[in-house]
């Protein structure tokens, strides 16, 4: 499938800026996998306080930048198959949970963050993902991670 840019993620999504924490996806195939990266600069906002003078970036943060790949995975699969296109405007994706959460390398300023995402299993509306977090060639972070659609109460 063709890149999906920054402005394409956003119409997928419903995060913003400071919590968007992917700038694009390179590869996906529906149903299956994604590949996306996250630029991790200084100027990131919890940089700020995590921590001073030797800045990294927070491991749930890493956890979240793979669950919104999960989540541009799962919404474009539905819209292929004739779901709602992208994300309709009353519904999230939250996570479920995760599990076999490890990491592996610690994510500074400077680096690019690499998220590849791989669907296990889809049932009842829950889907199940293999998800790593790379730096180069480095693992930073491993997870099975559960997420589910839900609407909005309004």
């Amino acid at each position: 499938m063709e890149p999906i840019d920054i402005h394409q993620i956003q119409s997928i999504l419903p995060h913003r800026y400071p919590f968007l924490l992917i700038d694009r996806i390179e590869t996906y195939t529906l149903g299956e996998e994604l590949i996306g990266y996250k630029n991790v600069t200084i100027n990131e906002p919890f940089f700020q306080g995590h921590f001073p003078g030797f800045p990294i970036m927070p491991g749930v943060l890493v956890l979240e930048a793979l669950a919104q790949a999960t989540g541009i995975l799962a919404f474009k699969t539905r819209a292929e198959e004739g779901g709602p296109e992208d994300r309709p405007k009353d519904e999230v994706y939250l996570f479920v949970s995760m599990d076999n959460v490890r990491f592996r390398r610690q994510v500074v300023p400077g680096d690019k963050l690499t998220l590849h995402v791989k669907l296990l299993r889809r049932k009842r509306g829950m889907w199940k993902f293999d998800c790593e977090a790379r730096v180069g060639d480095e693992v930073a972070a491993q997870a099975e991670i559960m997420c589910a659609a839900r609407e909005i109460a309004h």
